[in-house]
C-alpha cells in the first residue's frame, strides 16, 4: 500500500530557498506554494495558493488542508506606497499570523529557516535578532516547530552571493573593513535543501534548534578571495582596519546594484562571528568544500529554478499606507486594555481637541464635529492578544470597505504592536506625506512612550 505523500506548504515560496526545494522535491511532497499572486501557468505538480500574510484570514484559508509548512519569510522590501513599519517588527507581525493560522489549521509541525545566533549574543544585529523573534513567536503556540539556522548559505540565484558576485564583478580593489575578517561557515545549497527534507514531520526534531554549515570556517574575505578565483578575476582584496558600517552598506549597495534597505541589514550581521556550536549541529552535515559550493553557484546560474507566470493583478488603489508599531510593554498590559484605553489617552492628549465616540462596536474619532475616522470593533475575531477594528469611514480615508487597525501582544506580552493596514487617505498624496502620516508616527510614538513608561 502507498504511503500518503506529506502535504507541505511554502511560505516564501517564490524567493531562493523556496524555489529549489520545490523544485527538487515536487515529486516527493505534495507543495503548496504560497504567493501574493494568481498563478497564470505552472507546473501541475504545484498547487499555487494566493495568500495575504498580512491577514490573519487569508493565512488561514491558504493553509487548509496542509500538513507541514516550511517557513522562508523575511520582508525586506515594502508592501504598500508608504510603510511606516522596520523589517523586524513587520517580520514579527507576519510570523504572528502564521503561526495562529497553522494553530487554527492544526498543522503537524513548522519548519523554519533562521540564523546562526552568535556565541556572543549581545548587541545582535537588527536582523539577526529579528530571526530569533520570529523563531520564538512561530514556536510560541501549539504547533510544533523545528529551526535550521544558517549563515551564508551560497547556490544559483542567491541573494547574499549574488552581492559577493557583483563585487568580484565590478571592482578590480577590493579594500575590506574590520568586519569582513569575521569569522562564519557558509552552508551549501543542497546542505540546507536537504536538511529541510529530514526534518520535516520527524518528531525527533520537533522543538528544537540545529545548526547547519560547512566544514571549512572561514571569513567574508576569504569568500571574496575565493569567488574571485572561481570568477578568473584579478583582483586586490587587502583588509583594513578602518572603514564605518555606514560606508560600508553605501558601498557595498552602490556596487552591488542591490537597494540599501536590502543590503543594511545584512551587511550589520557580518560584524558577528557566526560559526557552529557541535552540540547543536545536523548528523548529515554534507563535506562540500567552499570552493565547490561557489564553482557550483557559478556554474549552475542556468539551472534556477523559475518561478511560474503570475497573472496580472487588479490594480490597488495606488495610494496604499501600511503602518505598525512596535511598543515594549513592561506592564504586561493586554491587547483589549490598550484598545480600550488608546481612545481615552488620545482623547486626553490633545486637550480634547480629538473626541473619542464609542456607540456599541463603532469607535468615532471626531475634530470640531467633524468624524475624521471610524472604526468597527469585530469582537468575534478579537481576543486577549489581538483586538481588530475595521476602517469603516471618516473624512480622512478614501474607502471604507478594505482597512483595518489592530492592537496585538507579542512575545509572552513583553511588547505591543499596533497596526494599521491597507489605509487609503482621502487627501492629496504629497500632502498626505506630509501632515497625516506624520502625525499618526507622532501620536503613535507619544502613545508608545505612554505605554513603556507604565509601572508594573
Amino acid at each position: 500500500m502507498e504511503m500518503q505523500r506529506k502535504k507541505i506548504a511554502i511560505a516564501g515560496a517564490t524567493g531562493f530557498i523556496g524555489r529549489w526545494f520545490i523544485d527538487r522535491y515536487k515529486e516527493k511532497y505534495d507543495i503548496i506554494a504560497l504567493s501574493r499572486k494568481n498563478v497564470l501557468e505552472n507546473d501541475s505538480k504545484v498547487e499555487w495558493r494566493v495568500v495575504d500574510l498580512f491577514s490573519i484570514s487569508s493565512s488561514i484559508d491558504a493553509l487548509k488542508g496542509v500538513d507541514y509548512a516550511i517557513y522562508l519569510v523575511h520582508s525586506m522590501q515594502p508592501s504598500t506606497r508608504l510603510n511606516q513599519a522596520n523589517f523586524e517588527d513587520t517580520d514579527l507581525l507576519l510570523a504572528d499570523n502564521f503561526a495562529r493560522a497553522a494553530q487554527e489549521c492544526k498543522l503537524k509541525h513548522i519548519v523554519y529557516l533562521g540564523g546562526i545566533l552568535p556565541k556572543d549574543n549581545k548587541n545582535l544585529s537588527k536582523h539577526l535578532k529579528s530571526r530569533y523573534e520570529v523563531e520564538g513567536v512561530l514556536g510560541s503556540r501549539n504547533t510544533p516547530l523545528t529551526t535550521i539556522r544558517a549563515g551564508i548559505i551560497i547556490g544559483p540565484g542567491g541573494s547574499s552571493f549574488n552581492i559577493v558576485k557583483k563585487l568580484v564583478k565590478n571592482l578590480p580593489v577590493m579594500a575590506c573593513p574590520k568586519w569582513t575578517l569575521s569569522k562564519n561557515q557558509p552552508a551549501d545549497l543542497e546542505l540546507a535543501l536537504h536538511s529541510i527534507d529530514v526534518v520535516i514531520g520527524n518528531e525527533n526534531y520537533f522543538g528544537k534548534f540545529i545548526e547547519i554549515g560547512g566544514k571549512e570556517v572561514v571569513t567574508y574575505m576569504d569568500i571574496l578571495k575565493e569567488t574571485a578565483f572561481e570568477m578568473n578575476k584579478k583582483r586586490w582584496i587587502f583588509s583594513i582596519p578602518f572603514f564605518s558600517l555606514g560606508m560600508s552598506k553605501l558601498w557595498v549597495g552602490l556596487f552591488s546594484g542591490s537597494s540599501t534597505t536590502f543590503v543594511s541589514p545584512l551587511i550589520e550581521s557580518l560584524k558577528h562571528e557566526m560559526t557552529l556550536n557541535p552540540d547543536n549541529e545536523l548528523n548529515i552535515q554534507k563535506d562540500i568544500s567552499l570552493n565547490n559550493s561557489i564553482n557550483n553557484a557559478l556554474t549552475n546560474e542556468q539551472l534556477i529554478p523559475k518561478n511560474p507566470v503570475f497573472k496580472y493583478l487588479k490594480k490597488k488603489p495606488e495610494n496604499t499606507v501600511r503602518s505598525v508599531q512596535r511598543m515594549e510593554n513592561p506592564s504586561r498590559k493586554s491587547a483589549p486594555w490598550v484598545a480600550r484605553n488608546y481612545p481615552k489617552w488620545l482623547s486626553s492628549k490633545f486637550g480634547k481637541l480629538i473626541d473619542a465616540e464609542e456607540n456599541g462596536p463603532l469607535l468615532k474619532f471626531t475634530f470640531l464635529g467633524l468624524c475624521l475616522l471610524q472604526l468597527e470593533h469585530i469582537k468575534n475575531r478579537s481576543d486577549e492578544n489581538r483586538q481588530l477594528f475595521y476602517i469603516t469611514g471618516g473624512f480622512l480615508t478614501k474607502r471604507n470597505n478594505m482597512g483595518w487597525l489592530e492592537f496585538r501582544s507579542i512575545l509572552n506580552g513583553a511588547y505591543i504592536i499596533t497596526a494599521i493596514h491597507e489605509f487609503v487617505p482621502r487627501l492629496p498624496w504629497f500632502i498626505y506625506r506630509f501632515t497625516q502620516a506624520k502625525s499618526h508616527y507622532y501620536v503613535m510614538k507619544k502613545f508608545e512612550n505612554y505605554i513603556s513608561t507604565m509601572n508594573e
